[in-house]
């Protein structure tokens, strides 16, 4: 049976089958605009001769997108342009190889120059010639004649190249760690018991993550306009390598899934409510959606490639959004005064969980490095789940869970904590209060922005 409650603009759909699942072509069309479906009514500012050409690339770039996943059916995230682009990809019979050839011929189309002038159309340029060249290269990897690293990864899929850490840097967290949970067993098991004095009790799980949800929306939309008619399902499910997936369908609504296969710890409700919806993915994707594909007939944002540098701006933006919307000591008030007693939990046990889970965030950075060295073969297999248990302070089965995500994902890991930093820099660079990184967010998930063009 399924349980469906509406509350402060939320959908919440506790149960199998998944609400979109009978409507999802609908969605699509009800949420792109007539220009959309033909390149030959494109809005009058995009008649320009450069920008037709960037239009045609444009669309061919979607044909690419939705093509090379017909491969690799993670690759498209999501998709809500005209039902028949995805119905013409599926029919065509194009190698991955084929793919990467077309991808470097519609490089080659694009007008020259960089377009680092800051104007949107100059970044609109950048953004088809990083996407397109991302595209190209997993491509190329998906025909298994490439080699595979690190770097390379995440400079040609990400747009980026973060710096290497020695697991030595990491000691003064583990230190402290091991002075606030003193014992004779391994750090690790010591952090994950203290953890699970944490865990929401199943049956208050939707009480706490409704609570959640609504206050990262309220605390979002004082700050940015949303569309009237944007709203989610949530739906519960297991067995999957994240924590957390947002599906967005187009028109303003998305699917957002927790997976609660794994215990769900009370600091991880408002990080999952801000990181998936509000002002995370769900937000972005409605932005760029609005202001991109419906206002401007940008048809290439119809399309997220997962592996692609907009993931390293999606991941990035959604992690940093939990700091924008719970500033300071924020968060951890709320989740005293609110979700704590909503979990049947003490409160008063709140400080050293928060610091505790400070210094474990911290940590974060040693599974890029871990990360690392496992793809570029430095380590094998066998030592990642133990390396994370270490240096990430991971229970065994978090761990083995962060190895198959890292098998499944490969550099992806450095678009959450690298993707914040970069994120937060671009944000508080030159603001002095709240409003004003607020206005530097929304201008980042309203326009093309990649890593590589953020100080544009």
């Amino acid at each position: 049976m399924k349980r469906v409650i509406k509350a402060a603009g939320l959908l919440f759909v506790l149960a199998a089958p998944l609400l979109f699942g009978g409507c999802e072509s609908k969605t699509a069309q009800d949420a792109i605009s007539p220009e959309l479906m033909s390149l030959k009514a494109m809005p009058a500012a995009n008649k320009g001769k450069g920008d037709m050409s960037m239009d045609t690339v444009a669309r061919e770039y979607v044909a690419l997108v939705l093509e090379l996943g017909n491969h690799d059916k993670r690759y498209v995230d999501a998709f809500y342009g005209p039902a028949e682009w995805r119905e013409q990809a599926q029919q065509s019979g194009a190698s991955p190889a084929k793919i990467a050839q077309r991808g470097r011929t519609l490089l080659a189309q694009l007008p020259r120059g960089e377009g680092a002038d800051g104007s949107l159309e100059g970044l609109r340029l950048h953004y088809l010639k990083t996407q397109l060249g991302a595209l190209v290269a997993h491509a190329e990897s998906l025909t298994g004649e490439t080699e595979r690293s690190f770097a390379k990864e995440a400079r040609e899929l990400y747009d980026t190249l973060p710096p290497k850490q020695d697991f030595a840097s990491f000691e003064p967290q583990l230190q402290e760690l091991a002075e606030l949970l003193p014992g004779d067993r391994p750090l690790s098991e010591r952090v994950q018991a203290f953890r699970r004095e944490f865990e929401i009790p199943s049956d208050k799980l939707q009480a706490v993550f409704t609570a959640s949800i609504e206050e990262c929306r309220l605390r979002t939309k004082q700050y940015i306009s949303l569309p009237d008619n944007e709203h989610f399902a949530l739906e519960y499910v297991s067995d999957k390598p994240w924590s957390g997936y947002n599906w967005y369908r187009g028109g303003s609504h998305s699917l957002i899934q927790v997976n609660s296969g794994l215990p769900i710890t009370i600091d991880r409700a408002i990080d999952l409510g801000c990181h998936e919806g509000y002002p995370g993915h769900h937000t972005y994707n409605a932005l760029l959606e609005q202001s991109l594909v419906q206002e401007r007939g940008w048809v290439e944002y119809s399309v997220y490639p997962l592996f692609s540098p907009q993931s390293l701006i999606a991941e990035g933006s959604a992690n940093y959004g939990i700091d924008l919307a719970f500033p300071g000591e924020e968060k951890n008030r709320f989740e005293r005064e609110v979700l704590y007693p909503l979990a049947g939990l003490d409160p008063q046990r709140a400080q050293k969980y928060e610091r505790v889970m400070a210094l474990v965030d911290k940590l974060s950075f040693a599974g890029n490095e871990i990360a690392r060295q496992y793809i570029d073969g430095e380590i094998p297999g066998a030592q990642v789940a133990p390396l994370f248990e270490k240096y990430t302070l991971m229970s065994p089965a978090k761990a083995l869970q962060r190895k198959d995500f890292v098998d499944a994902y490969g550099a992806y890991v450095i678009n959450y904590n690298w993707g914040k930093k970069l994120v937060a820099d671009y944000v508080e660079q030159d603001t002095s209060s709240a409003e004003e990184r607020w206005q530097r967010f929304t201008k980042l998930l309203s326009s093309p922005r990649l890593p590589s063009s953020l100080h544009w």
